[in-house]
C-alpha cells in the first residue's frame, strides 16, 4: 500500500539527513513530501521552526496526507495549533538525539530550557515516539523525569507514561558494495576518524592518541575525516602537525586530514582501512562507526553512549572520566598494537558487519509503526 507522508525535519544536520534518505529508499512506493530547516541558529531554529513553516509553508502543510513523521527538533504542538489539519493527522515523533544527554560546554545549546521543553511537548502531541537507540532513549526518560521533579509545579504522571510507551528502531545502513579497495601498507595499521570537528567528538582525546603513537613510533596511521564547521577545536591543527611529523619520521605518506567531498572516494577510504575509531563524549547511535563496519572496518568505541548496544566487550575500551583521559589513551593503544601484530602476520582482524542495522532488517519494524498509526486513527 502506498501512504501519503509528510516529513518534517527542522534542524537538518548530515545525520538527520542521512535518516530521511534512508527512509525514503526503504519505501520509494511513498508518496514523500518534506520540509526541511537548514542546521544553524539552534535556538531560534528549535523554537521558531513551528512559526516559520505556518507563515511561509500553509499550502503544504493543509494538503491530504494519510500521517505525518516529525524529528525531535520540530515544535509540533505549536504546529498542530497553527495548522488545524495537522491536529487531525496521525504523527510520529522521531528522536535522533537528545538535549538531556548533551555533553556540557555547548553553551548555546544550555542557555535555556526551550531545547528540552520543545521534544517534550512534541512527544507528550504526538501518536507514536521512536528513538534510534535504548541510550537516546534511556538517558532522555532520566533527563525528563528529572526536569519534572524540579519544575515548580507538579505535573500528571500521564507524561511520563506516555514517554515509557516508546519505541527503539535505530536509522538503517545503507547496503554496503563490494566493490574492490585495497588494502593499506601490511606494515602499518590504518586508523580512520570520522566524525564532526567539534569538542563533543572528543578531539583532546584524540590528539593525546596521536601524542602517544608518534613518542611510542608505532607504525599506526590516523586518517582524519569527517563534517567542518567555521570554527573547530585547536586539537585539530596540532592533530596534522603532528601527524605530518610521525609519518616523516617514520618514513610512510600521512593519512587524509580534512572533509572528503566525494562520498565515493571517503567510501573508499573506509574500505581500505583497518580499523575506525570513536573518541565521542556523545553519540546516540554512532552511524559514522557503523557506516565503516559495513564496509570492513574493525571498530573501536568506548564502552559507554550508544556503543555497548550493538558492540561485543574487544570493541571497546573503557571510558575515562579522569582529566588527563590516560586511560583511555593506554586502552585505545593497547588494542590498536595487538590489531597491528594480527595484520604484520596476515591474520584477519575481529569484525562486526552490524547486519540487525540493514535496511531489509529494520523495514518491517518502521512498516509495524506505520501501520499502527493509521489503525488508530481509524479506532477513534
Amino acid at each position: 500500500m502506498s501512504y501519503k507522508i509528510l516529513l518534517l525535519s527542522a534542524y537538518d544536520a548530515i545525520s538527520y539527513k542521512t535518516w530521511r534518505n534512508r527512509l525514503l529508499s526503504m519505501f520509494p512506493e511513498f508518496e514523500w513530501t518534506q520540509l526541511v530547516l537548514p542546521p544553524r541558529n539552534f535556538n531560534w531554529r528549535i523554537r521558531g521552526n513551528s512559526l516559520q513553516w505556518a507563515l511561509q509553508e500553509r499550502e503544504t502543510l493543509n494538503r491530504d496526507y494519510d500521517f505525518l513523521i516529525a524529528t525531535s527538533m520540530v515544535d509540533l504542538s505549536s504546529l498542530r495549533g497553527f495548522v488545524r489539519a495537522l491536529g487531525r493527522l496521525p504523527s510520529l515523533v522521531y528522536f535522533h538525539e537528545n538535549q538531556f544527554a548533551y555533553p556540557l560546554g555547548s553553551q548555546q545549546r544550555h542557555s535555556n530550557i526551550e531545547p528540552q521543553l520543545v521534544p517534550l511537548y512534541s512527544a507528550y502531541c504526538a501518536d507514536a515516539i521512536v528513538f534510534n537507540s535504548n541510550y537516546n532513549r534511556d538517558s532522555f526518560l532520566q533527563g525528563a523525569a528529572s526536569l519534572l521533579e524540579k519544575l515548580p509545579d507538579r505535573l500528571s504522571p500521564e507524561l511520563m507514561q506516555k514517554l515509557n510507551s516508546s519505541e527503539v528502531i535505530p536509522v538503517p545502513l545503507a547496503q554496503a558494495k563490494n566493490s574492490f579497495v585495497e588494502r593499506r601498507s601490511k606494515s602499518i595499521l590504518d586508523v580512520v576518524w570520522n566524525h564532526r570537528w567539534e569538542y563533543d567528538k572528543g578531539p583532546k582525546l584524540l590528539l593525546q592518541l596521536q601524542q602517544q603513537i608518534m613518542e611510542q613510533k608505532l607504525p599506526i596511521r590516523l586518517h582524519i575525516v569527517g563534517q567542518q564547521f567555521r570554527e573547530t577545536p585547536v586539537e585539530f591543527e596540532k592533530i596534522r602537525q603532528l601527524s605530518e611529523q610521525h609519518a616523516s619520521a617514520l618514513n610512510f605518506d600521512i593519512g587524509e586530514f580534512g572533509f572528503v567531498e566525494s562520498r565515493q572516494k571517503y567510501l573508499d577510504l573506509l574500505q581500505s582501512c583497518d580499523v575506525v575509531l570513536s573518541t565521542a563524549l556523545h553519540d546516540f547511535q554512532g552511524l559514522a562507526i557503523q557506516e565503516a563496519c559495513a564496509l570492513g572496518c574493525t571498530p573501536l568505541a568506548p564502552d559507554s553512549l550508544a556503543y555497548p548496544e550493538y558492540l561485543e566487550a574487544k570493541f571497546l575500551y573503557r571510558s575515562d572520566q579522569t582529566e588527563d583521559g590516560l586511560l583511555a589513551c593506554n586502552e585505545i593503544i593497547f588494542k590498536l598494537q595487538q590489531w597491528l601484530k594480527l595484520k604484520s602476520k596476515n591474520q584477519l582482524l575481529p569484525q562486526n558487519r552490524l547486519q540487525q542495522f540493514s535496511a531489509q532488517n529494520l523495514k518491517p519494524k518502521y512498516e509495524e509503526v506505520f501501520r499502527g498509526l493509521l489503525e488508530n486513527q481509524n479506532e477513534t
